[in-house]
């Protein structure tokens, strides 16, 4: 049995090609798909009067403990939607966020970056972002042979 990984963009994890694609690659495979939010995340951030922060080399930079609650509250929702949908549709697979706790400080990570800290334990991963997105996403990840960008 293989592993493997699925990071999903917060724009797409509700799409049916996204759901069809985790149905056919999990049948013989251990899957875990990381569910981003950054779209949401952003709007959330605003909707609370807050200045969108600069991302950085690693992503977004989250100044204040209010605002890391924020981010993690939406991954967090969405985690939940997608496991619902992965529960009503059959599909087998664990769900986790971007989101490390050392301690007791809340480490939010970029899921690309996740990607990376990840590389070594999987078979095979991929990157499932928006058709406008691939050419980058490849240029990012071409020194790493078991990453699959697959644009929707």
């Amino acid at each position: 049995m293989k592993n493997i990984f699925i990071k999903v963009s917060g724009d797409l994890y509700k799409n049916d090609s996204f759901l069809e694609f985790v149905s056919n690659v999990s049948k013989d495979s251990y899957a875990v798909i990381c569910v981003g939010g950054g779209t949401q995340i952003n709007a959330a951030l605003e909707a609370k009067g807050f200045t969108l922060s600069k991302h950085g080399p690693l992503g977004r930079e989250l100044g204040t403990l209010e605002e890391k609650q924020i981010a993690r509250d939406v991954l967090e929702q969405n985690q939940n939607e997608l496991q619902n949908i992965l529960i009503e549709k059959r599909i087998v697979a664990n769900v986790v966020i971007p989101v490390l706790d050392m301690g007791t400080v809340t480490c939010h990570v970029n899921g690309d970056e996740m990607l990376k800290a990840v590389y070594l334990g999987f078979d095979k991963l991929y990157v499932i972002t928006l058709a406008d997105r691939v050419l980058k996403k490849e240029e990012q990840f071409k020194e790493l042979p078991k990453i699959e960008i697959v644009g929707l």
